[in-house]
């Protein structure tokens, strides 16, 4: 199940950037994190793709949105200026950020190589 999240849960559960300078990632699992808005088609178009993701790999990534038209700080601290945009977050190390409705496939492909570390292959 994808998780909506706000300022207040962004901080609890992922990076809480008013008090840390250096990326520090609040949770246990990788996690992606959609940037979106209602009116953006699309981010309509990777909604349920993101949600198909959420069930697939329930227990190895946690899967969050944020709507960018309600959270604009949290848009702001991001640098986003299009969405949809993905913020691929590791356990471990630093998050990395794809503008775009990634195809599913892409999206599996960028998760396992660098969430997850399963190589897929080159294409």
């Amino acid at each position: 199940m994808t998780e909506v999240l706000t300022k207040e849960t962004f901080i609890s559960k992922v990076f809480d950037y008013e008090k840390n300078k250096e990326w520090t990632y609040n949770g246990e699992l990788p996690a992606v994190v959609d940037f979106w808005a209602p009116w953006c088609g699309p981010c309509r178009f990777l909604s349920p793709v993101i949600d198909e993701l959420s069930e697939e790999m329930r227990g190895q990534v946690q899967f969050y949105k944020i709507n960018t038209d309600e959270e604009q700080e949290l848009a702001s601290v991001f640098g986003i200026r299009s969405i949809p945009s993905l913020l691929f977050i590791p356990a471990t190390g630093k998050p990395m950020m794809a503008a775009g409705a990634l195809p599913k496939n892409e999206l599996v492909k960028v998760i396992n190589d660098n969430l997850l570390q399963k190589k897929t292959g080159t294409a």
